[in-house]
């Protein structure tokens, strides 16, 4: 596909946020002239593509970075700990090139400081979950409580009219429901509605995701036609905070600078049916559905089943133990819809990689009971159950607990 027809299917997306055949109104306006943009700049080809196709609309773009943590703060605590900064978002080197391609693209450019907030919000709660025997998801809390919260509050202090991101995902506005609906990206591989599920119609009015209805090929060769810096910039891949990708080590370092490390965290691993196999040193070095790095062996594939942070003790049993039918998920937020008063039949996703799969929701209060078709493998407390119908991204809430039977 040639550049000018990229763009021409960019374009819809970027500017009208409406369902197709949609009656079109234009952004919030603080006043005459461009639309004005601020865009959240990771330093990365995406969000650095979605920059160059705003300005291609005649937007006025505002780059924004956000510093979210110390780099080095880790090694300072634990100086054996490894760094690894390669490869992480949000690192130093993401600030520079963020830098850089506002240079290249001229606009203006600013690093905003939310330190305080990103640890309150994100780090504090990781740490607390993992000790609590869940996996959490600190992109989706990132998400929620920092870059949709806190960086959109800086957005509309300097004017903009729209927040914008490098995410694959797409945001419209149906008259019909009166909602702004999060639906999939055009590029499957590539969605991350997975983690936009806990926005509220107020940031949905008021974020744009430019990259929505582009293939990352697409977007790849944008770059090169813009000439962007980073065109060939690989994606980051580990976690800001955590070096290395090693979770327990970062939580061992952080609760000793926090001086907050238990005296004693250490357990017994059991099987299924209650039989004592080892002893283990603190249940965030697990996670469900893990094979690897058990320290036990007993000639045929285990895997962990569950945690028990009460008992501090560790279930391991074979794959068919893994497979569940139905959940509990809490602090549900509903996008296309108000929350449901009876049975809604939808597509559950458990996990960013897992294949959606038929579910039913049956309303608890502010929680909800999900009962699928079929068992699903590995539900894991603490990770985000999202709820689909087709594309649109109905709502979504995180992972309670898992029900027998």
């Amino acid at each position: 596909m040639s550049y000018p027809e990229i763009l021409v299917q960019a374009k819809e997306s970027i500017l009208t946020g409406h369902a197709p055949g949609a009656e079109k109104t234009g952004p919030a306006k603080t006043g005459p002239g461009k639309t004005v943009v601020a865009v959240g700049m990771s330093g990365g080809v995406d969000s650095s593509t979605a920059a160059a196709l705003l300005l291609s609309q005649d937007c006025e773009v505002v780059g924004l970075t956000m510093q979210l943590w110390d780099q080095r703060r880790m090694a300072q605590a634990d100086p054996s700990a490894p760094e690894a900064v390669e490869g992480r978002c949000c690192s130093l080197n993401d600030v520079y090139d963020a830098r850089r391609v506002a240079e290249h693209l001229d606009f203006p450019f600013y690093v905003v400081n939310y330190q305080r907030q990103f640890e309150e919000k994100v780090v504090r709660p990781f740490v607390a979950e993992y000790l609590q025997g869940r996996t959490p998801i600190p992109c989706t809390l990132c998400n929620n409580h920092v870059k949709f919260d806190q960086l959109l509050w800086t957005a509309r202090q300097i004017g903009a009219d729209w927040l914008a991101t490098g995410h694959y995902a797409r945001v419209e506005f149906d008259p019909e429901r009166g909602r702004h609906l999060l639906r999939r990206a055009v590029d499957d591989s590539k969605d991350q509605s997975y983690f936009l599920f806990g926005l509220t119609q107020e940031q949905l009015s008021r974020t744009r995701f430019p990259l929505g209805g582009l293939r990352k090929e697409q977007v790849r060769e944008l770059a090169r036609a813009h000439r962007l810096p980073v065109a060939e910039k690989a994606e980051s891949q580990e976690i800001c905070f955590v070096p290395g990708g090693d979770y327990a080590r970062f939580l061992e370092s952080y609760q000793r600078e926090q001086g907050e490390f238990p005296a004693d965290v250490a357990g017994e691993i059991i099987s299924t049916n209650g039989t004592r196999l080892g002893r283990h040193n603190g249940l965030y070095h697990f996670t469900v559905g893990q094979r690897k790095g058990l320290g036990i062996a007993t000639g045929a594939p285990l895997y962990v089943i569950a945690l028990d942070p009460a008992g501090r003790s560790v279930t391991v049993g074979s794959d068919p133990a893994l497979h569940t039918q139905t959940c509990i998920v809490r602090d549900t937020n509903w996008i296309a819809i108000e929350r449901p008063v009876e049975g809604l039949r939808v597509e559950a996703k458990i996990r960013h990689k897992h294949v959606p799969a038929p579910a039913t929701l049956f309303p608890e209060g502010n929680s909800v009971r999900v009962r699928f078709d079929e068992p699903q493998r590995a539900i894991t407390p603490g990770q985000a159950a999202v709820f689909y119908q087709d594309d649109l991204v109905i709502g979504g809430g995180w992972i309670e607990r898992t029900i027998p039977g």
